[in-house]
């Protein structure tokens, strides 16, 4: 999930305030399932909604108490830079969308899956589009995931939709995120503005048939649906202002920490099966990304 910094990326060692906040933005995100199964009675495209709604003023609040709004400013009067926007938004919504998915049809070890592979899966896409040379041991990591994925296949007799679709769909996000010359908390604002629209136009729809269930659920659930913009801002802001205090070898390391969490959720929470396929295709994950990391510490070293 990493995203380049506003200031660029620190290089030359960790700080604790930067390890803190990444780490605090992974946990979060672990947790995130046990929150959004809270408002499984509630429609994917209006938690969706509210995920976009609510995240405007948090993120416009961040980048006036940081002083970037003039950042903002001049990205909205950029029309590349606004198109490419664009298209990093509607990706993370996709993202977000399937996120959600997975937690309201109870395929909680999917997403863990998906968010698996996904580091693998931006290798492999460095090395197509960046023309960025692998090392033995990243081509052999890339390989085992794809394996993995054959494990699956071979067993269901389709493709593991679900959990490659978060894969690529992130992927490719962080992929175009990275041509996106503006800093991560601009970013980010800007890319929730642009879906603004798309989120009020569809509750206020909603409200207009009697079908909204923001205000008619509870003053829990509506609660509920208000912090879904929190959960959503709140942890990209943190790793955001985190990362650039990190070396790019740590956070690739830490990000094995939300998918983990995500998996024991689902199975010691959800009471997902853990059997089949995946006791083959989790461990050859678990053995990649061992390997990748082993991999990634010599080369720091």
């Amino acid at each position: 999930m990493a995203r380049e910094a506003e200031s660029g990326q620190a290089h030359e060692g960790d700080s604790r305030t930067g390890f803190l906040l990444a780490l605090a933005a992974y946990l979060i995100w672990g947790a995130l399932p046990l929150y959004l199964h809270l408002l499984n009675s509630v429609p994917l495209l209006e938690v969706l909604a509210h995920r976009v709604f609510w995240s405007v003023p948090i993120a416009l609040a961040v980048l006036v108490a940081l002083g970037r709004t003039q950042d903002l400013r001049r990205a909205i009067t950029a029309p590349r830079m606004l198109a490419m926007a664009g298209l990093t938004a509607a990706l993370v919504s996709i993202n977000w969308g399937i996120y959600l998915y997975a937690i309201q049809s109870n395929r909680v070890m999917d997403a863990a899956l998906g968010y698996y592979i996904n580091p693998l899966f931006s290798v492999f896409l460095g090395a197509v589009f960046l023309r960025e040379r692998l090392t033995a041991p990243q081509w052999a990591s890339v390989g085992l995931a794809g394996l993995a994925v054959a494990v699956l296949t071979w067993e269901a007799g389709t493709l593991p939709l679900l959990s490659l679709g978060l894969t690529i769909s992130w992927g490719f996000y962080a992929l175009f995120k990275r041509a996106l010359p503006i800093g991560p908390n601009q970013g980010f604002t800007l890319e929730v503005l642009l879906l603004l629209p798309f989120a009020s136009g569809y509750l206020a729809w909603l409200w207009s048939q009697g079908q909204l269930a923001f205000g008619h659920e509870g003053t829990a659930r509506t609660a509920l649906l208000v912090g879904a913009g929190v959960v959503t801002a709140v942890p990209l802001m943190l790793y955001a202002n985190g990362a650039k205090r990190l070396r790019l070898t740590t956070i690739a390391l830490m990000q094995y920490i939300a998918p983990t969490f995500v998996f024991l959720c689902a199975v010691l929470v959800f009471g997902e099966s853990f059997d089949g396929g995946k006791r083959i295709a989790f461990p050859l994950i678990w053995a990649a990304l061992a390997l990748y990391s082993v991999d990634l510490l010599r080369r720091r070293r």
